[in-house]
């Protein structure tokens, strides 16, 4: 399938319309709750694949996982370049503006425009949940690729159930970058990530499980998912 075709299926198949809602975040390490309103917004079924990744960019990280795996190895700043270049290719107004700052804190999103982005932390969380209230939205054997059933790899996207919004792999499988900074008093430029990989134990594959590292770093089970404004 060439290039065009691949973005053209990737349009087709759709992203999934997330009601406008409510949702109350939490950090463990602090012991803190806030509140965060959502607005309406579109969030894909699943991760970004390591084909569609390809199809836009030209090339994939290096790996052995087939092409309908999640693409990991990708950094936070790749994945908003990435961004950018699907909403050129699909002639949406690309969200961000984006400098040479290595820790990429001159990026901007405007998220008033109609083009790609990584979801907010408060939308990943919310979508996840589609309603519920507990660590997950599933069983975790049903829902996820995690430790116990991967066999430490990473699996072909929307092979486990998904949850009442028809999203797969919000749990397990690959990380997902989000939007936010975690910290940045505490830890600089560190971007937050979100939801379990399939090397990862039952606890760190729940829906409020939150993570951190460098907009610059890569690791084999991190990956990304798009999402869209109204």
């Amino acid at each position: 399938m060439s290039p065009e075709s691949l973005v053209r299926q990737a349009i087709a198949e759709g992203m999934r319309g997330i009601p406008a809602g409510e949702i109350v975040l939490r950090d463990e390490g602090t012991q803190t709750n806030w509140n965060v309103e959502v607005a309406a917004f579109r969030l894909a079924p699943y991760p970004v694949t390591r084909e569609l990744y390809r199809a836009v960019r030209g090339e994939a990280p290096a790996s052995s996982a087939g092409p309908r795996t999640p693409v990991t190895e990708v950094s936070w700043k790749e994945a908003v370049r990435f961004c950018n270049l699907l909403s050129q290719a699909t002639g949406l107004e690309p969200c961000y503006s984006i400098g040479d700052d290595p820790d990429g804190q001159d990026v901007i999103c405007d998220w008033e425009v109609d083009g790609y982005r990584l979801p907010s932390e408060a939308e990943w969380e919310y979508a996840c949940r589609a309603g519920t209230s507990g660590a997950r939205y599933g069983e975790l054997d049903e829902i996820a690729w995690y430790r116990g059933n991967s066999g430490g790899e990473v699996h072909d996207v929307a092979t486990r159930a998904p949850n009442a919004w028809g999203l797969h792999d919000m749990i397990g499988n690959v990380w997902e970058w989000c939007w936010d900074v975690y910290d940045p008093r505490v830890y600089g430029p560190y971007r937050v990530f979100r939801g379990g990989g399939g090397y990862d134990r039952p606890r760190g594959c729940r829906a409020s499980c939150r993570r951190k590292s460098h907009p610059t770093f890569r690791i084999d089970d991190l990956g990304f998912r798009l999402a869209r404004s109204l």
